[in-house]
């Protein structure tokens, strides 16, 4: 069923059985049709296959593009109604809004991973077997450069130049190239000379990261696969692939780096989207205050 299919026979449950007001009707349509416009942009998905990880990368995208916490609350409100509905009438086996929640009265600050955390969790691939070398390399590129799950799994050979340490990433308003830090330069070199070419299904696969079937990697893939190194590393965060985008900012920030450069690396349009690490790391030095200052 297509995303206009669904949106339409939902108008008419809202309509028809809900008895909505016009008001109520347009708000969540344009919610849902909101939706719909960012998973055919980010991975040509739909409604039906959408997951959780489609889902909690929506409301980021939301928080992110600065929406206010009224917004962003009601957007999750929404979709938690539509899925329901989707999910009684049949159209889907699991509602993938499940763990979501509104927000509080103030904006929700993003999870962050501190530097150990990531270090352990990007020191969990092995390099001992196919699957070890490509998911270190994807993990290493990731906190590299910050850049978006779709962005990632869209990446193909070309857009790699590690000669001069940098990628090529094709984002929603421009192509923006990013440095490399050296060793994710040698976990994407390892994957790319001697790994990559013994997994493609054909020889014409342009794919930078493949699957076990030797196609491109998907969004649900890679979720999988951040998520079993997460248990393995023993770290109680809840870490989506969102996460290591995040943490990439604010650590930057931390080590002195410009709001307007990790804007630039982010692809954010807007500065405000890239203000909230700013508001991280204040938060993080209030905690640390709070916990040292003997007085506090």
């Amino acid at each position: 069923m297509t995303n206009s299919e669904c949106l339409t026979k939902y108008e008419r449950y809202l309509a028809d059985e809900k008895k909505a007001s016009k008001n109520t009707l347009s708000s969540y349509l344009r919610d849902i049709r909101q939706f719909g416009e960012y998973l055919e942009e980010e991975d040509g998905g739909d409604y039906v296959t959408a997951d959780e990880e489609h889902v909690s990368g929506y409301i980021d995208h939301l928080r992110e593009a600065g929406k206010s916490v009224a917004t962003v609350s009601r957007n999750i409100a929404s979709l938690k109604n539509f899925y329901i509905w989707m999910k009684l009438q049949g159209f889907v086996e699991v509602n993938p809004t499940g763990r979501l929640v509104p927000d509080k009265a103030t904006h929700k600050l993003p999870e962050i991973l501190t530097a150990q955390e990531v270090d352990l969790l990007l020191a969990q691939p092995e390099c001992t077997d196919r699957k070890g070398y490509r998911d270190r390399a994807m993990l290493e590129l990731l906190y590299a450069t910050g850049i978006r799950v779709s962005e990632l799994i869209g990446l193909d050979v070309s857009d790699l130049n590690l000669s001069a340490g940098i990628i090529n990433c094709r984002g929603r308003n421009k192509v923006r190239a990013i440095p490399l830090y050296p060793k994710a330069i040698k976990a994407l070199k390892d994957y790319v000379d001697f790994i990559r070419p013994e997994m493609l299904a054909s020889p014409s696969e342009r794919a930078l990261f493949v699957n076990v079937s030797g196609e491109r990697m998907s969004r649900q893939g890679f979720w999988k696969i951040v998520k079993s190194y997460q248990q393995k590393a023993g770290i109680e965060k809840d870490i989506t692939p969102h996460t290591l985008r995040h943490s990439f900012a604010t650590h930057l920030l931390e080590n002195g780096a410009d709001l307007h450069s990790i804007q630039e690396m982010l692809g954010h349009a807007d500065i405000s989207s890239t203000q909230i690490y700013s508001q991280l790391v204040k938060k993080q030095l209030k905690d640390v205050y709070t916990k040292a200052h003997p007085r506090a």
